[in-house]
């Protein structure tokens, strides 16, 4: 009997390319988003249906749960896909872009999983799949917000993976670095004060940074993949880093001083 898997965010991206992934390896798929009457790249993939499901909304994700159950039976994995990035100038940031950012990234999250969980604890087990991001253990200048949603991510996950050990449900942690994906494109909010030019130079300094860091960026299918084996890994692995630049920036965090790492990284942004 093939297994099932219901992923948030597959729209676009990564979570596109994690619902192929699954399918392709003959899973049946719940390929969720905020608006599926917009989708049409799935029609010809018979084991994968699409979902109304909107993290910010919980009526919505238990519909999707439950009528994701009543096309597939169990659900055996969950990926916590959808997410969007906000960066800038954190003194130009209202509260309504601040709770946007946590109401998505982290209580969204929070929401799905609590969900999975629900049905995952009696049914004798599961996988929870947080994508989380390589800033959610280091931090890169203007993503103070953005960094601090994964943080959050990161330090839920690891607290929870804990209570959840006695009723075989496994957490894992994606931790991608930099993917060509909609997060620098159309997912992006870029925030700048319109009050003052002081903060201009610094800007572009990370402008200039970012592209060249973006033209390196990976193909999405790449953290597809990587999600696809962290599910199929019966090890209590938690994470999974993917994609240049995380595997070596995450182990330079660990083994060099704060100070070294804060330099390094003020250098590659000339600041």
């Amino acid at each position: 009997m093939s297994k099932t898997v219901l992923i948030t965010g597959t729209s676009s991206g990564i979570g596109k390319a994690t619902a192929i992934n699954f399918a392709t390896n003959g899973w049946n798929v719940a390929a969720t988003m905020r608006n599926p009457q917009k989708e049409s790249s799935f029609a010809a993939c018979q084991n994968i249906k699409t979902y109304a499901l909107d993290v910010t909304n919980r009526e919505s994700i238990s519909s999707a749960f439950r009528d994701s159950q009543k096309d597939f039976g169990k659900i055996d994995v969950v990926v916590n896909n959808a997410g969007y990035g906000v960066d800038g100038i954190f003194e130009a940031m209202t509260d309504e872009v601040i709770e946007k950012q946590f109401n998505t990234n982290v209580f969204g999250l929070m929401r799905v999983t609590r969900e999975a969980i629900r049905i995952m604890r009696p049914g004798g087990g599961g996988v929870i799949i947080q994508v989380a991001s390589m800033g959610g253990r280091l931090a890169f200048p203007l993503y103070s917000l953005y960094h601090s949603s994964k943080w959050a991510v990161e330090g839920f996950t690891e607290s929870l993976h804990y209570e959840l050990i006695p009723f075989n449900i496994r957490l894992k942690l994606i931790e991608p670095g930099i993917i060509k994906t909609a997060f620098n494109g159309r997912s992006r909010q870029f925030i700048k004060p319109d009050y003052t030019t002081l903060y201009d130079a610094y800007l572009q300094k990370f402008e200039d940074a970012a592209i060249k860091a973006v033209a390196k960026g990976e193909d999405p299918a790449k953290v597809g993949e990587t999600i696809f084996n962290a599910a199929t890994d019966q090890r209590h692995k938690m994470r999974y880093p993917v994609g240049r630049p995380a595997p070596m920036l995450l182990w330079l965090r660990k083994m060099i001083p704060d100070s070294w790492f804060h330099m390094m990284i003020r250098k590659s942004y000339n600041i």
